[in-house]
Parts: structure tokens; C-alpha cells; sequence
């Protein structure tokens, strides 16, 4: 029993001296730069600059060849006689190069880069809140090792207590002052703080492991968990990621707002071909020949049965509907936030009772103490009074522990 003890003590105090410590922003942070969704937004960059390169080739001239050769069961004859103009062959062979400039199309290609841009933000945003919403489960698993430490500490003093009482009662029970078997019982009583510390060490092992795996760090089971003054603002302006997310669909439906306005606008286009084949361009001469056009060319579609209109309308239905999500989402958060208020309140009355309790409990044990030296009292009822007060103490710091944890959620809830 006293090695596991001894072990539990020395590992906390190698922690403090080795400096292994973590803080709950440290956790917070860790988990922004480790957890594997991370590593979405470089692919997202990624993804986002292979699209870009990609519409911005339509800015570039396109350049296309074309060969072909064809044999025809018939082809143009002159019908005048005497004449020196021989017929086409019935075998034809062409090849052409031909550059395409997009010279003006609405501004539809920036149009286009701009909307990538903002998908490409919003995507990086959807990543930002999933992993903000990972802060709460960071939460619960810090301020519950934290728990565990405090935890403890206190059974660490009970065994002290224990084992300084032990000694009383051995001597009592040499000059036959209190009952011969008393002994017994408090060594019982420090069997079960073995228990309770294996049980402890258990627990903390397990959180830890499952905090580590959230952030992606190693953290032995001697990482000492440093206790946070967590300070609330009780004002409900929220400052959530979601809310800059909501902002950032309502910007992308614009920008395609905008791409849409611009498709329907004429396309102006340069071209130029060059080729070589018999026949060239000159019908008559039957030889092969080079030959090239250059030109511009308009491409405008004038009506589309109000196609483009229609996309548009529903897109602003798209930007309705977000409004409304961004309305229920503040309304949700708001009701946290009131459950959250009410919780501190509670837990800080709890605390104050808490203190109460605890005081009135040393009183009581100071009294079974002077009794049990007396022989008044047995050693069983010294340990009911003992453990009262260790339970008791054991709830105002669960309870210190839960007012953190509410506060810091109340915090990670509003945004702050």
C-alpha cells in the first residue's frame, strides 16, 4: 500500500520538477494545429489553386490541330467544255492550326476566380468550426484530470490523518486506554485508500490518453494539469466561427449572383487559322496549297427563356434561407448560454454550502478525535466522521471543478 502511495506522490512531484506541465490554451491550441482535420485546409489550398489555374487558361489563346484526309464518291466539275480547269480529286487532305483569343466575355472568368476564392474560405471555415466545436469535449476531459489530481491530493491528507491517528491508537492500545482491535480498523480503513488510489491512477491514465489522442501530443500520465482561472463576461455577444461561416455562404451566393449576370454577355473572340492541303482555300486550283483566316467572332446569347433569371431568384431564396439559419443558430446558443448562467449561479451556491458543511465537519471530527483518544468512541465511529469530512471536502472541490468547467464552456459557447 505505501509503495503505491509513495509511487502516486512521486510521480506528481517529478512532474513539477521535470516542468512536465500543460495548460487548458495550450490544449486548445494543440488541437487547432495537430488534430488530423487539419490537414484539409492545405489540400483545400491545393484543390483551390489547380482550380484557378484552370480558369485562368481561359484568358490564354487556345490553340488546337486539326488533319484529315477523305476520299468522296463525287466532287465539283466545271460543266464548260474546253476549258483548262481540271476536277477535284475525290481524295482531299487538310491539316490546320487554329489560336482562339478571348478578347472580352463579361468578366465571367473573374467573376468565376472570385467565387473560387470564397468557396475556398468557406471551406476553410467549415474546418475552423468542426474543430472549434472539438473545445468542449477538451473541456471535459481537462477539468476532469484536473479533478483527479485534486482528488488526490485530498485522499494523500486522509492517509496522513489515518496513519498519524494509527500511531495514537497503537499507543492507547499498549496502556490499555482503547479497545484492542481499533488498530484493525483503521488499518482497513487505509487498504481501501490503496484501492482508491489505484482507482485514481486508473482514471487519470485513461483521460489522459484520450486527451493526448485529441491533440495529437504525447502526455505522460505525470503531466501536471495547471488549474485555470477561467474568467466569464456574462454577456451574450457572440463572436462564434459559425457566424463568420454564415457571412461567408451569403458572400459566396453573391459572387454567383455575379458569375451568373455576366454569362449572357457577349463574347468577343480573335481567331486564326493556318493550314495545308488540296484543295487549299482556292477551289481551283486542284494542288496542294497553304492557305490561313483571320477574323473576329461574336458569340452572344440573346434569349434563354429566362434560364439565367430563374438561377438567380433561387439563389437569393438560398440567401433567405441562411438568414434563417443564422436566426436559429443565435437562438440555440442564446439558450445555452441562459442554462449555462444558471448553472454557475448554482454551482457557486453549492460552493458556499459547500464551505459550511466542511467547517461544521472538522468541528465534529476535532470532538470524535478528543473522544476516540478518551476511549469514548470507537475507532469505527472516528473513521464515519472522518470520511464524512473527506467526502465532503471531496464535493466542494468537485464542485470548484464544475464551476470551471461551466464557465469555461460558457466561454467556448459564446465564442470568446
Amino acid at each position: 500500500m505505501k509503495h503505491v502511495i509513495v509511487l502516486f506522490i512521486i510521480l506528481i512531484t517529478l512532474s513539477s520538477t521535470a516542468q512536465q506541465s500543460i495548460t487548458l490554451q495550450e490544449c486548445y491550441q494543440l488541437v487547432d494545429q495537430n488534430y488530423p482535420l487539419v490537414k484539409q485546409n492545405k489540400l483545400l489550398e491545393e484543390q483551390n489553386k489547380l482550380d484557378y489555374q484552370v480558369l485562368s487558361t481561359s484568358k490564354l489563346p487556345q490553340i488546337s490541330l486539326d488533319a484529315k484526309a477523305t476520299y468522296q464518291s463525287d466532287v465539283i466539275e466545271i460543266p464548260i467544255a474546253n476549258t483548262s480547269i481540271e476536277p477535284l480529286n475525290k481524295d482531299q487532305y487538310r491539316a490546320t492550326l487554329s489560336v482562339n483569343q478571348l478578347i472580352f466575355n463579361g468578366g465571367a472568368t473573374d467573376a468565376s476566380l472570385h467565387l473560387k476564392t470564397t468557396q475556398l474560405k468557406t471551406k476553410q471555415k467549415q474546418v475552423e468550426v468542426s474543430l472549434y466545436q472539438l473545445k468542449q469535449q477538451i473541456n471535459q476531459l481537462y477539468f476532469s484530470v484536473l479533478l483527479t489530481q485534486e482528488a488526490a491530493l485530498l485522499l494523500n491528507a486522509k492517509q496522513a490523518q489515518l496513519q498519524a491517528k494509527l500511531k495514537e491508537v497503537q499507543s492507547g492500545i499498549t496502556y490499555g486506554v482503547i479497545l484492542p482491535t481499533s488498530d484493525k480498523i483503521l488499518q482497513a480503513e487505509l487498504l481501501k485508500i490503496k484501492q482508491q488510489y489505484q482507482e485514481l491512477i486508473s482514471n487519470k491514465r485513461t483521460l489522459i490518453e484520450t486527451l493526448s489522442s485529441l491533440i495529437n501530443q504525447p502526455l505522460p500520465v505525470a503531466t501536471q494539469f495547471q488549474n485555470p482561472l477561467v474568467e466569464t463576461t456574462l454577456e451574450q455577444d457572440l463572436k462564434r466561427p459559425e457566424l463568420a461561416l454564415f457571412e461567408l455562404k451569403k458572400e459566396e451566393i453573391e459572387n454567383s449572383e455575379s458569375l451568373l449576370s455576366k454569362q449572357n454577355a457577349p463574347k468577343f473572340i480573335g481567331f486564326a487559322t493556318g493550314g495545308y492541303g488540296n484543295p487549299g482555300l482556292n477551289m481551283l486550283d486542284n494542288s496542294f496549297q497553304t492557305f490561313y483566316t483571320v477574323g473576329v467572332s461574336l458569340q452572344w446569347n440573346v434569349f434563354d427563356w429566362n434560364s439565367n433569371k430563374k438561377q438567380r431568384e433561387s439563389l437569393i431564396i438560398n440567401k433567405d434561407i441562411i438568414d434563417i439559419e443564422t436566426e436559429i443558430f443565435k437562438l440555440n446558443t442564446n439558450i445555452e448560454l441562459n442554462k449555462q448562467i444558471k448553472e454557475i449561479a448554482k454551482i457557486e451556491t453549492f460552493i458556499a454550502s459547500d464551505v459550511e458543511i466542511i467547517n461544521l465537519r472538522k468541528e465534529v471530527l476535532k470532538s470524535a478525535d478528543s473522544q476516540l483518544k478518551n476511549g469514548v468512541i470507537t475507532s469505527s465511529a472516528y473513521i464515519t466522521e472522518l470520511t464524512n469530512l473527506y467526502e465532503d471536502e471531496n464535493t466542494l472541490v468537485k464542485h470548484k471543478m464544475e464551476l470551471q468547467l461551466a464557465k469555461a464552456n460558457y466561454n467556448i459557447i459564446k465564442g470568446q
